[in-house]
């Protein structure tokens, strides 16, 4: 079994709340904790930007069921990948808000001054996350 890393980056539906929020993270922790997935999903009130580690079947799993999930549209897959360690192995999901420090860092990934994961890299969104998950507050 193979260690593998998923991003993906998605738009928010209308009506999207911080209750919305705290379901789903509530909802990944559980269930990444049981399927042994870590990872971290940054969220700045209009796009997510998501990493999942684990087994490739298991972050599988958890990738098509994002995908059947009402409360965002238009999911792309930035990166896949096998990995020979995990870089969020302290969360089964991380928590990342938008704040003027992740907006100073994602200006230095991203090609446009406002955070846009669809005109990205995947290399880039893996690096802007690796930076945000060390300099910003993780809830």
């Amino acid at each position: 079994m193979f260690l593998a890393r998923l991003i993906y980056t998605s738009e928010v539906v209308e009506g999207f709340d911080q209750l919305d929020i705290e379901s789903i993270l509530s909802v990944a922790r559980e269930r990444n904790a049981a399927l042994n997935v870590t990872g971290v999903l940054f969220f700045n009130s209009c796009y997510f930007l998501q990493c999942l580690e684990g087994s490739r079947s298991n972050i599988n799993a958890i990738y098509h069921r994002i995908l059947n999930d009402s409360r965002h549209t238009n999911p792309v897959l930035l990166d896949y990948r096998e990995i020979a360690e995990r870089d969020f192995s302290a969360w089964q999901m991380g928590y990342i808000a938008e704040t003027q420090k992740t907006r100073d860092l994602y200006r230095q990934f991203s090609p446009v001054s406002d955070f846009n994961a669809y005109r990205m890299s995947g290399e880039s969104c893996y690096r802007l996350l690796k930076h945000m998950a060390t300099s910003a507050p993780m809830l």
